[in-house]
């Protein structure tokens, strides 16, 4: 019943111009202000552990922000999966870094997306599968319901989902051998056992060794991608930004944090629209208690 109710609202989002999505999604985004949730509580904890300088009334004031973009990522997924391609590129505005990533693909050793949860990542995964050859992996969502519609939505531009498993790892492999581009989420906890910690903000959290291993072996070079969101709903900005070239050395550990730290400073850029609702710290190091 969930997922076809969700199903139902993002069809009835995609028949609205962006700028009344995300007027709706502004007042969604106040009814996580305002009523406990559980996005709320996580954001609650981490925007003051991550971003402890900023005074009381400016931690309060990202909060309302950062719930406010959710409201508005959740309706504009109606566009994003529905609209046709034409239609979806015009809210296209800007674009930066983009010739970088070609002169890098020129080399022939692919390239690897970091999109982080900021700002629009549907959006950045849409319109980057329109103009690279991207394989990412995928993992079925915990509403099993809507499984097919997120695949089917991700994939309808040119992108190439892969499962999370050893055969989908290949294929990331395989794709940068013969110098495509791979897609990574690279802010997720990976859970107890599965990576390794590095600061981010000045917290130990568990980060994925995936793209370092990726961009170690291969020598791909890596860029942080983001789908800024502007304001009014006038559409978003697209930035493609390269890591440092530490990243593609060993040691593992210096990689995995060179790429928090490059995060970190991509996200102090647009702090509103990042996802502090998302429990990034659940995994604690031996003997530290539980932050959540």
């Amino acid at each position: 019943m969930r997922g076809r109710l969700i199903t139902l609202l993002l069809r009835v989002f995609s028949r609205l111009p962006l700028p009344v999505s995300h007027a709706l999604g502004h007042v969604i985004g106040w009814g996580l202000i305002l009523v406990p949730n559980d996005l709320r509580r996580a954001a609650r904890i981490n925007i003051p552990l991550c971003l402890p300088a900023l005074a009381g009334a400016q931690q309060r004031r990202l909060l309302r922000e950062c719930l406010i973009e959710t409201g508005k990522l959740f309706c504009e997924t109606g566009a994003l999966w529905h609209w046709p391609p034409q239609r979806l590129l015009t809210l296209v505005k800007a674009i930066s870094g983009e010739e970088q990533v070609k002169a890098a693909a020129a080399q022939g050793r692919g390239v690897i997306f970091a999109t982080p949860h900021l700002g629009s990542w549907e959006m950045m995964g849409l319109y980057g599968s329109t103009r690279f050859p991207v394989t990412s992996l995928f993992r079925p969502p915990r509403l099993a319901a809507l499984g097919a519609l997120i695949r089917r939505s991700r994939e309808r531009l040119g992108a190439k989902l892969v499962p999370v498993d050893a055969g989908g790892v290949r294929a990331l492999y395989q794709s940068l051998a013969r110098g495509e581009t791979v897609g990574i989420l690279p802010d997720q906890d990976p859970g107890p056992g599965k990576g390794r910690f590095a600061p981010l903000f000045g917290v130990q959290a568990n980060t994925m060794t995936l793209l370092s291993r990726l961009a170690i072996r291969t020598g791909a070079p890596v860029f942080i991608c983001y789908a800024e969101r502007l304001p009014g709903g006038r559409g978003y900005r697209i930035h493609f930004l390269p890591a440092p070239a530490e990243i593609n050395r060993e040691p593992l550990t210096r990689s995995v944090a060179i790429l928090n730290r490059t995060l970190e400073s991509v996200i102090r850029q647009h702090p509103a629209q990042y996802q502090w609702g998302y429990k990034r710290f659940r995994t604690r190091p031996a003997g530290e208690g539980p932050l959540y």
